[in-house]
């Protein structure tokens, strides 16, 4: 795949373009949604029905050099203790709004590093949590987990308070890629907490690895993809390393110069998938890979699958609402965004209001395009059908709208009566593709490498 010139003429090793995680995505969010909007959409949630909730933890005990996520370093346990109170009045707030009824399909608690919290503010916070919305029967908890961060009695509070699912970001083993990304982490080290979070009866394992990081070579991550295969995770998540230095100032400490190319990107990520897919997992969009048994792997299967701020998903909810600083929630009015910073979020919570500083209503076409995005993303096909069903639209202008993206891309696409079509030998270019139906200005934000 990576040998067809076709890729390179149609711009993959040039282009920046949108992960699609939402559409349309953040930069396009603005001030015209604010907490008022927030209270209705939340009020507006059916009664009994289940939604999605994220808590953002935006605390480091050491900021990593490639992450490009809102952080914050500390050494004190106070600023934690402190947040995890604004945390509660924030749930305060979502329950004086939340219809009765509702419960949790999806709990993740992200960061940052969410494990940062010690074992009695874990405790206190899922507390918290279950006062205003329980878990559904079949939901699921997840919790992002720093190896360098945990300890048993922290694994035992996750445990005790539901956590289902745990996630461990690897990004690579290399010591000499974890020196010059700045995130030491020793195989031994991840295995031994993987082995411990099992040892607690914890179902389901999810894990990170990245592409494209400085000094990679594929011997190198083909050795750190077997090292992770010997965990056995459920879920991993093959995400190219996106080197934006003009948005995340740590990133300036990476050596541009020992950068991989493009191209030299792309082979990566095919001896990472390859490598994956020999050891019997499922390719799951662009970048997951799942065992067969795993809910992502069946969602693909039964046409489920989602796409979300974390990625893909096979979460059925239809609203995500976020907590903590910079969290963005997803309503099918649209998107609403609280405050990036800490004290501006705590100052709002605190005055009985919520954060809310940017977003999205939507309008127009974009709830159509969003879901053509979507299926894309996640099937690599749309289907006519399915948009003239879910949507107030019809064939002349759904036929237009997929003759207007194929125009660029010559047989790497099939437009047929079915529906639009992404060929497997075209899927480098899927986001490229994604971007032909985004009605948006794409140069308004600097966006990642599109491989």
């Amino acid at each position: 795949m990576s040998h067809d010139p076709q890729l390179a003429r149609l711009g993959l090793f040039d282009a920046r373009v949108p992960r699609y995680t939402s559409y349309p995505t953040a930069p396009h969010f603005g001030p015209e949604v604010g907490p008022g909007d927030m209270a209705r959409w939340i009020e507006a949630v059916p009664e009994f029905s289940d939604v999605s909730l994220y808590v953002h933890v935006p605390f480091c005990r050491r900021l990593c050099w490639f992450c490009a996520c809102r952080t914050q370093g500390t050494t004190s346990d106070e600023p934690v203790r402190a947040y995890v109170q604004m945390l509660k009045a924030e749930l305060a707030l979502l329950r004086a709004h939340l219809p009765r009824g509702v419960t949790l399909s999806r709990l993740h608690w992200g960061g940052g590093t969410p494990t940062l919290l010690g074992p009695d503010l874990i405790r206190e916070l899922a507390d918290a949590i279950q006062a205003v919305a329980p878990m559904a029967e079949d939901g699921e908890f997840s919790v992002e987990i720093d190896p360098n961060e945990i300890d048993d009695a922290r694994l035992d509070a996750l445990a005790a308070a539901g956590m289902n699912r745990a996630s461990i970001g690897v990004q690579d083993f290399d010591p000499m890629i974890q020196k010059a990304i700045g995130r030491d982490q020793a195989y031994e080290l991840t295995r031994n907490v993987a082995m411990r979070i099992r040892d607690r009866g914890v179902a389901s394992l999810n894990t990170d690895i990245l592409y494209g990081l400085p000094f990679q070579t594929g011997p190198r991550i083909a050795d750190s993809v077997q090292k992770l295969l010997t965990l056995s995770p459920d879920r991993v998540a093959l995400y190219g390393y996106a080197h934006v230095p003009w948005m995340s100032r740590r990133q300036q400490m990476i050596p541009s110069d020992a950068m991989p190319t493009p191209e030299e990107r792309l082979a990566l990520f095919e001896t990472a998938c390859q490598l994956f897919l020999w050891d019997g997992y499922v390719e799951v969009g662009i970048d997951h890979f799942a065992k067969p048994e795993d809910g992502l792997a069946r969602a693909l299967q039964t046409g489920a699958l989602r796409r979300n701020f974390q990625g893909y998903t096979d979460d059925p909810a239809k609203v995500l609402i976020g907590l903590g600083a910079s969290s963005i929630s997803r309503f099918p009015q649209g998107y609403a965004q609280n405050a990036s910073g800490t004290a501006d979020h705590t100052k709002a919570i605190r005055e009985g209001r919520f954060s809310t500083h940017r977003g999205h209503a939507f309008r127009g076409e974009d709830l159509l395009r969003a879901r053509i995005i979507e299926a894309l993303m996640c099937e690599f096909r749309v289907l006519k059908e399915e948009l003239l069903r879910e949507f107030d639209t019809s064939a002349a202008r759904v036929d237009a709208l997929f003759r207007a993206a194929a125009a660029g891309f010559g047989d790497m696409v099939q437009v047929t009566g079915e529906g639009f079509f992404i060929p497997e030998r075209a899927r480098p270019l899927t986001r490229m593709i994604a971007r032909a139906f985004d009605a948006y200005d794409s140069e308004k934000a600097r966006h990642s490498a599109a491989i």
